[in-house]
């Protein structure tokens, strides 16, 4: 899965336990969940198919805010996301952004370095929990 500044990992559960287990996951962090969106149900309420396909929008104002003082146009990337998502052979895959690629993006100076390398071991860590058995 090659797209540039996304990173994609496959899991080892359903969409459904990977959403759960990420979720357990970003509040046992201690970060907040915004919102879910679930592109399969609104896409079966236009009457239209589509595999599942959940997305996941959370934060930490402690992280987040550094970044937007360095540059604020990272804000239209923030707060992160993650995408839960079945493939045609049925296979459950978890995306997010790079938060390296974010700052590259953006320009953000070289001060929020250690935060994004923070973030950057943070969504990791996440990804790996939800997505494989301890």
């Amino acid at each position: 899965m090659a797209t540039d500044g996304l990173i994609t990992v496959r899991s080892n559960f359903g969409p459904k336990e990977t959403m759960s287990r990420l979720e357990a996951e970003i509040k046992a962090k201690g970060m907040t969940v915004f919102a879910h969106v679930d592109h399969a149900a609104g896409a079966a309420e236009a009457g239209l198919e589509l595999r599942p396909t959940d997305l996941i929008i959370f934060g930490n104002a402690k992280a987040g805010t550094p970044l937007m003082q360095s540059v604020q146009t990272i804000g239209i990337d923030l707060p992160l996301k993650a995408l839960v998502w079945q493939d045609a052979s049925g296979d459950t895959w978890l995306s997010y952004n790079d938060p390296a690629w974010l700052a590259k993006r953006h320009g953000a100076d070289q001060q929020v370095q250690p935060t994004i390398e923070a973030l950057s071991a943070a969504l990791g860590a996440l990804a790996k929990k939800a997505t494989t058995s301890p």
